[in-house]
């Protein structure tokens, strides 16, 4: 059956908007597990620390990238997901003032801001919860959550779905008004404040008719809001189409990425690229090779190949995001532990080190293929061609009728000749290109223009 609805188009500044993604309470050096519960409840002091994060916007506009994707920044028990009230700052960070002075300090240098909204579930400590324990099916905030209080006595623990096993997190009632309205009520109240859109939180998790009631009456007083949720499986031009999003993590495209470039199978790689171009007639996915959840690219394929990962990513259709550090090829494996996202979650220096090696040549392919991307905007909604392939080499020609950009890789040990698919002119990486044909060196990497 199809369940389709009206979705108007994205906002117009999407197709030139490149995030910058920062997981704030490890940025800042707050800290994530605290030692007993009163250091996670109401009377935590506030730590100004969201200055340490402005220091470095002049980094963001050096690498040509013009957003904010901030990971969670409203008070929560632990690490961010885990949300207390969407309607404070983590004390962690901040406070009001705080918050308003770095979306100001961004705006000033032309970088758009996007929250993550956390709106599937709340902390077992948000005060909506508290209150069900303390009044059980007569608290105000019932409404907000799926509870079966039939056999339920007072003092007994409430009967309440939880987020994927976590027991501090508790899944919110998306059935009900009472929770549409309060995610609307929290995305106006930040967007009022200045913030340009939202990430939506394990938006797979949720129904898309929850988003198609709650985006069009956000967009309402808003219509220039960006939103996209985070879904990690499934249909997801589907979930599109009956969400009204706007767009939806690339997590096929990442996973084709880092493995058929770790894997040294370009087949891989080149099937996650048409499979992604499928998705274009629908809509324009949010493209990464990092995020707060995953291991860093430079430990997923190795620094010398985080320059083959990021040709594709700024070379392919999508809203392209850089998970702050990457760009420094920093490393860190996450484990399945607790604690073990601290590794690619890490706190930063006072302002961007100074870089000699892979770690510059990283930084400098960055700058080189963002502002090649900013040159040619049209690549947001571009299709992909696969020119050349076999396991270690891929060729792409990303186009429209009169412009064309070509991505070539070489992940052997050896030099190799590929087809420069009419390309003139090389623009990033390394090659000779000389007769219609592209020379790259062992390992190398190329990105050209016509």
């Amino acid at each position: 059956m199809d369940h389709d609805v009206d979705r108007t188009p994205e906002p117009a500044w999407v197709e030139h908007v490149m995030w910058w993604h920062v997981y704030p309470l490890g940025f800042v050096g707050a800290e994530i597990r605290p030692s007993s519960s009163a250091d996670s409840g109401d009377d935590r002091p506030v730590e100004h620390r969201l200055g340490h994060l402005e220091s470095w916007l002049d980094h963001v506009v050096d690498l040509g990238l013009n957003g904010l994707l901030l990971g969670p920044v409203f008070a929560s028990s632990t690490h961010g997901y885990d949300t207390v009230d969407h309607f404070r700052i983590d004390p962690r960070l901040g406070d009001d003032d705080d918050f308003d002075r770095l979306v100001t300090a961004a705006h000033d240098r032309g970088i758009r801001v996007l929250l993550d909204g956390v709106f599937n579930h709340v902390g077992r400590e948000h005060p909506a919860f508290r209150a069900l324990a303390e009044h059980g099916p007569d608290a105000e905030t019932a409404p907000l959550f799926a509870v079966d209080w039939s056999g339920w006595q007072p003092g007994q623990p409430v009967p309440v779905g939880s987020f994927e096993g976590h027991d501090i997190l508790v899944a919110l009632d998306h059935a009900s008004p009472a929770t549409e309205d309060l995610v609307v009520q929290v995305m106006t109240h930040w967007l009022e404040r200045g913030v340009d859109g939202w990430r939506l939180d394990a938006a797979y998790a949720v129904p898309p008719a929850f988003w198609a009631t709650v985006l069009p009456r956000v967009r309402e007083r808003f219509p220039d809001a960006w939103f996209s949720g985070e879904v990690i499986h499934g249909d997801t031009a589907q979930i599109v189409r009956e969400s009204t999003m706007d767009s939806t993590t690339q997590y096929e495209m990442w996973q084709g990425i880092w493995h058929g470039i770790a894997d040294r199978n370009c087949y891989e790689l080149a099937h996650a690229i048409e499979r992604h171009d499928e998705l274009l007639a629908t809509f324009a996915p949010s493209t990464f090779v990092g995020n707060h959840d995953v291991t860093r690219i430079a430990s997923a394929v190795g620094e010398g190949f985080v320059g083959h990962a990021i040709a594709v990513l700024f070379t392919v259709a999508g809203t392209p995001s850089v998970y702050a550090g990457d760009e420094f090829a920093w490393t860190g494996v996450k484990e399945d532990r607790e604690g073990g996202d601290d590794a690619v979650r890490p706190t930063f220096p006072p302002g961007p080190p100074e870089v000699t090696g892979t770690s510059a040549a990283v930084l400098h392919a960055h700058q080189a293929l963002v502002a090649l991307r900013r040159r040619h905007p049209w690549l947001h909604r571009a299709h992909t061609d696969v020119v050349h392939l076999d396991n270690t080499a891929l060729v792409l020609r990303t186009a429209t009728d009169r412009e064309a950009v070509v991505t070539a890789l070489n992940l052997s040990p050896d030099p190799v000749v590929l087809p420069a698919a009419d390309a003139t002119r090389v623009e990033a990486g390394a090659g000779d290109l000389r007769d219609g044909t592209l020379r790259l060196p062992a390992a190398g990497w190329a990105v050209l223009t016509r």
